[in-house]
C-alpha cells in the first residue's frame, strides 16, 4: 500500500507500530449528553486523511466527515440527536435531521409531506431515523492492503403496509481517501410496494468557500420553482440572512459525477487544492437533486443522487414516475466518494 509518500507492506507498518489503530482503523462509541445520549457512532480513519463517523442509531448514515482534521460536510444545528426524538408528523424530520456527510431519505417516502392514498407521510421518510440491526465493524487485511468495513441492515416495515429493508455496506481502505457506499434494498412482504429513495449529501464550510467551484456533467438542469433564478448553480458565496433555498433537477443519466473544488482548501500547512468528487450508478439512481442553501447558519450544499424527485409520494405517483418494487424483488444501490 501506500502511505505517507512510500510504498510499504503489512509487516513493514506492523513493526513500526504498537497496533494498526496508531494510523488507521475504527472506534465505536455511545453518545452520554443532551439530545446525543445513547446514540452509537463508528469513527473511521483511513490513514491518508479522511476520516468519518457512521451512526448505527441513525439509519447507518454518516455525521461529521474531515480530511485531515478540516471538516467537508455541514452540520446541523440538530446535532445527532436519538431517535426517541423525533417527530414524523408533517415537517418534524427537521428537528432532529443531523446533517452530516450522508442522510438517507426514505424507504417508501421522500420530500414533501403529503397524503397518499389515505395515508399521511412526514418529510423525507423514516429511514434516517430508524436504528440498524446486526450491525459489524471489521478490519482484514488482503496481503498488503487493509479494508474497513460497516455493514447491517434497516428496516421500513408495518402490519398491513410494506416491508422494505436496506442492506448497507459502507467501506473504506488504509491509505486511501475514498468511501464506498453498497446498498440493497428487497422487499421481503408480499405485496407490491412503493420505493423512493435518495442520498442527501451535505457539504459545508470550509470546503465550501466564495472561491468553490462545483462542476456537474448534466445534459440538462431544471429548477423547481419557475422564479429561481438559473445562473450560480455552479458557484458558492458567502453567508447571506434573507438566502432563500433553491432547488435545481440535473438529468446526470450520462455520467453521474459531481465534483466540488476549492483551490485553497486550509490545510494546516497552509491552503492547497482539494476536489471532492461524488458518483453513483444512473441505473437505479437515474435524477440528480440539488440543494442550495447559502443562508446563515444553514449553509450547506446538498448533492442528492435519487430515484425521484422531492415533491412528495403524492406528486410522485401522479406524475406516473412512483417506482414499485416487487415482493421478492431487490433493488441494489452503489455510491464513491473520493477525495483528492
Amino acid at each position: 500500500m501506500r502511505l505517507y509518500g512510500k510504498e510499504w507492506t503489512r509487516r513493514e507498518l506492523e513493526a513500526r507500530v504498537g497496533r494498526i489503530e496508531q494510523i488507521a482503523g475504527m472506534r465505536r462509541f455511545i453518545g452520554t449528553e443532551g439530545k446525543e445520549t445513547g446514540v452509537e457512532q463508528i469513527h473511521v480513519r483511513t490513514g491518508a486523511g479522511l476520516s468519518y463517523y457512521v451512526t448505527p442509531t441513525k439509519g447507518l448514515d454518516i455525521s461529521l466527515a474531515e480530511f485531515h482534521g478540516v471538516p467537508i460536510s455541514w452540520q446541523s444545528c440538530n446535532g445527532d440527536a436519538h431517535p426517541r426524538h423525533y417527530e414524523p408528523e408533517g415537517s418534524g424530520w427537521l428537528r432532529t435531521a443531523s446533517g452530516g456527510l450522508l442522510m438517507t431519505c426514505g424507504l417508501m417516502q421522500v420530500g414533501s409531506s403529503c397524503e397518499d392514498q389515505g395515508e399521511r407521510l412526514g418529510l423525507h421518510g423514516r429511514i434516517h431515523h430508524t436504528p440498524a440491526t446486526q450491525v459489524s465493524a471489521e478490519s482484514s487485511w488482503h496481503e498488503d492492503e487493509m479494508e474497513m468495513r460497516i455493514a447491517g441492515s434497516v428496516e421500513e416495515t408495518s402490519i398491513f403496509g410494506g416491508h422494505l429493508r436496506v442492506t448497507r455496506q459502507i467501506r473504506s481502505r488504509l491509505g486511501e481517501n475514498f468511501l464506498l457506499i453498497q446498498d440493497e434494498v428487497p422487499n421481503t412482504g408480499f405485496e407490491r410496494c412503493p420505493h423512493m429513495i435518495l442520498y442527501h449529501f451535505n457539504f459545508g464550510f470550509p470546503l465550501l468557500s466564495e472561491e468553490t467551484t462545483i462542476h456537474f456533467h448534466s445534459a440538462s438542469v431544471q429548477a423547481r420553482e419557475q422564479q429561481t433564478p438559473m445562473g450560480g448553480y455552479r458557484a458558492w458565496h458567502a453567508p447571506d440572512k434573507d438566502y432563500q433555498e433553491r432547488v435545481y433537477y440535473h438529468d446526470t443519466s450520462s455520467k453521474p459525477l459531481v465534483q466540488i473544488e476549492n483551490p485553497n482548501f486550509p490545510f494546516h500547512s497552509g491552503g492547497a487544492n482539494v476536489r471532492v468528487s461524488l458518483q453513483w450508478s444512473a441505473d437505479t439512481l437515474p435524477n440528480l437533486v440539488q440543494w442550495k442553501m447559502a443562508g446563515a447558519g444553514t449553509h450547506v450544499l446538498g448533492i442528492e443522487p435519487a430515484n425521484c424527485y422531492v415533491e412528495g409520494r403524492r406528486a410522485e405517483r401522479e406524475r406516473g414516475s412512483l417506482v414499485f418494487i416487487e415482493p421478492g424483488e431487490t433493488v441494489s444501490y452503489e455510491i464513491r466518494l473520493t477525495l483528492a
